[in-house]
């Protein structure tokens, strides 16, 4: 199989069933439709293959994934067909059969976080943090956030986090079952292979089809959502609070909102 899906994909075979998918887009893991399309791609390929009954899915840097790319158009408010391209690709994620464990060493923000939630399993060091910050944006959840956090915590802890765009620490995170362990950044991906492979060694098609049953149909679930999701972000992004809040986010500081 290939080792590599696009410039910022690579996947590795560890011989006991388990395959590491890594994303290398230095510094903030910024997600595009690319980078995802490739995840997918590759997620995918490993659905067919015979030796992968587990993916550890994890990221460089110390960054898990500081959501999209502001740099990008997907900033641009007259030009939303990469936020289309972004969610179609998402979908695929979530439509994949193989169960995933993420090892998330640093910030998971805003998109990055939707990404965390791909997986069925969440593994984080103590310097993780979690952060649905669209609001602080002037901006709308997107990338399924809106169905798959409240499904994870529950709704009123979905709204808590998605209204006040607050930071959440493991501990916290671990409490509300965002995350499954808490593990020291230096033994992070072995416990993320060491879960992984705790699943592997279960007979596949048994596990395929458990999984199958506790999702249900959670990727046309998400297709319908982020459709929802985008008509939102499409009336935001044109407003003068969407663009005071990429430049104070940027800034680092509180944004100066008008309500227009």
């Amino acid at each position: 199989m290939k080792s590599s899906y696009g410039e910022h994909v690579s996947v590795a075979l560890d011989g006991r069933h388990v395959a590491v998918v890594v994303l290398d887009r230095p510094p903030n893991n910024h997600v595009t439709p690319e980078l995802i399309g490739g995840l997918a791609d590759a997620l995918e390929t490993l659905d067919g293959e015979n030796d992968c009954r587990a993916i550890v899915l994890a990221t460089t840097g110390k960054v898990f994934c500081a959501g999209a790319d502001l740099a990008s158009k997907l900033t641009d408010p007259t030009d939303m067909s990469n936020v289309r391209a972004l969610y179609e690709q998402a979908v695929r994620l979530f439509a994949t059969q193989t169960p995933i464990v993420a090892a998330i060493q640093g910030a998971a923000i805003g998109a990055g976080l939707g990404l965390a939630l791909v997986s069925d399993f969440r593994v984080a060091s103590p310097e993780a943090r979690f952060s649905a910050n669209f609001v602080k944006l002037g901006y709308h959840p997107g990338f399924g956030l809106t169905h798959t956090l409240p499904r994870l915590v529950g709704p009123q802890r979905a709204q808590l986090m998605f209204l006040t765009g607050r930071r959440f620490k493991p501990e916290e995170a671990l409490a509300w079952g965002l995350i499954d362990e808490i593990a020291p950044a230096d033994k992070l991906m072995e416990a993320a292979r060491s879960l992984a492979r705790e699943i592997a060694e279960n007979a596949p098609l048994a596990v395929t089809a458990t999984r199958k049953t506790l999702r249900g149909e959670l990727a046309e679930a998400v297709r319908a959502q982020t459709a929802v999701e985008f008509g939102q972000q499409a009336i935001l992004r044109v407003t003068d609070d969407y663009a005071e809040g990429v430049k104070a986010v940027a800034e680092r500081r509180p944004g100066n909102f008008a309500g227009r």
